[in-house]
């Protein structure tokens, strides 16, 4: 059911340096630039993908909406935490940690991008 995710910027160049560091963070590869400037991300059979609204207005953060990024383990999504915040991100909600839910531990860990789109790393505990 699901193909893809994006998300508007502001600054093409500076979500570049972002998502670049998050993305080596868990080994991954830098953005591929598409013909239209925005940026790419192809991991682990998913794509993320960042642009300039293409109505030429403002973009902004969704309110309420959170991308989630699939971790293996709790050192990688403490990894990618740091390495979003190193990169001009900022740390959101509770410290990176175990949430325990009915049935399910999740490892979390969430950050805001340089234009406010909420992200969070998780890991199932099991």
């Amino acid at each position: 059911m699901y193909s893809h995710m994006m998300v508007g910027s502001n600054d093409i160049d500076r979500s570049k340096k972002f998502y670049d560091a998050l993305f080596k963070s868990v080994g991954g590869p830098e953005a591929m630039v598409d013909p239209k400037g925005r940026l790419m991300y192809i991991h682990n059979g998913s794509i993320f993908m960042v642009t300039s609204p293409i109505d030429g207005k403002e973009a902004t953060s969704g309110n309420g909406m959170t991308v989630g990024f699939a971790m293996e383990s709790p050192e990688q999504a403490d990894a990618w935490h740091k390495a979003g915040l190193e990169a001009g991100g900022t740390a959101i909600e509770d410290p990176p940690g175990v949430r325990e839910n009915p049935g399910m531990n999740l490892y979390l860990a969430y950050l805001r991008d340089p234009d406010g789109n909420k992200l969070c790393a998780l890991h199932q505990m099991g």
